[in-house]
């Protein structure tokens, strides 16, 4: 139990970050529903198949789920590189929300439609852990039958401890101004996305997911790089 916990707290954490990061970002509505739906997705999977999961071509998974990721992150990192540069005009979000009531005529309790980013995000990121979950479990109780059963409980306690702390961090990341957080969303996408597309190419990264910190901080390098630059050549230009 404590082996299936411990691994599968890193999987749940990592999806937790993305979830999270979405959630402040592009709304809290479209970011759990996509996590939502990849739980039930699992759930019907590990109800349907079974055992038969084992023989899923992961790496091939990992790979899509990761250019996704990486196309999403290079997105959503250029505009705030701009931003940050002062070639875009920064995120104003009283401004918005005001053009926002006005074409809602002042009604309120208006729901909006889902945002099918956040949604496919968060979606992916959670199937992708969670089937890297159910990979440790069954791996940890293919060894007796009787093991099965407590792996799985360690498995569901890792999930609970990780919706749990998703619930106190919510809220102290809301206070974030947007456009740092899009940056450093940014930078977590394309770090998630490069190291989900290299193990699925087959890449053993050095130190397993300790690799995932130092791509965040190499995109954060390059993003700061960027910015540096995009604001001389803004000044050159206005010169």
């Amino acid at each position: 139990m404590l082996a299936s916990f411990l691994a599968s707290l890193v999987e749940c954490v990592e999806a937790l970050t993305v979830v999270l990061a979405v959630g402040v970002v592009r709304g809290w509505r479209s970011a759990l529903a996509g996590c939502a739906t990849g739980l039930l997705v699992l759930l019907l999977l590990v109800a349907l198949l079974g055992q038969a999961l084992a023989r899923v071509p992961l790496h091939g998974f990992q790979l899509v789920v990761g250019a996704l990721l990486l196309l999403f992150g290079m997105r959503w990192l250029r505009k705030a590189v701009l931003r940050a540069a002062g070639v875009l005009a920064l995120h104003d979000e009283d401004a918005i929300y005001q053009r926002e009531m006005q074409a809602l005529g002042g009604q309120a309790g208006v729901l909006t439609g889902l945002d099918r980013l956040a949604f496919v995000v968060s979606f992916k990121s959670t199937v992708l852990e969670g089937i890297e979950v159910v990979f440790i479990v069954l791996a940890i109780g293919a060894g007796r039958a009787d093991l099965l059963w407590p792996a799985s409980l360690g498995a569901l306690a890792a999930l609970l401890v990780v919706t749990a702390l998703g619930v106190v961090l919510h809220r102290p990341l809301a206070r974030v101004p947007e456009n740092t957080l899009k940056f450093v969303v940014g930078v977590l996408l394309c770090a998630f996305g490069t190291f989900w597309a290299g193990e699925g190419m087959g890449y053993a990264w050095p130190g397993g997911d300790v690799a995932i910190p130092a791509l965040a901080c190499a995109f954060l390098a390059a993003a700061a790089l960027c910015v540096a630059w995009c604001r001389r050549v803004a000044q050159e230009t206005v010169r």
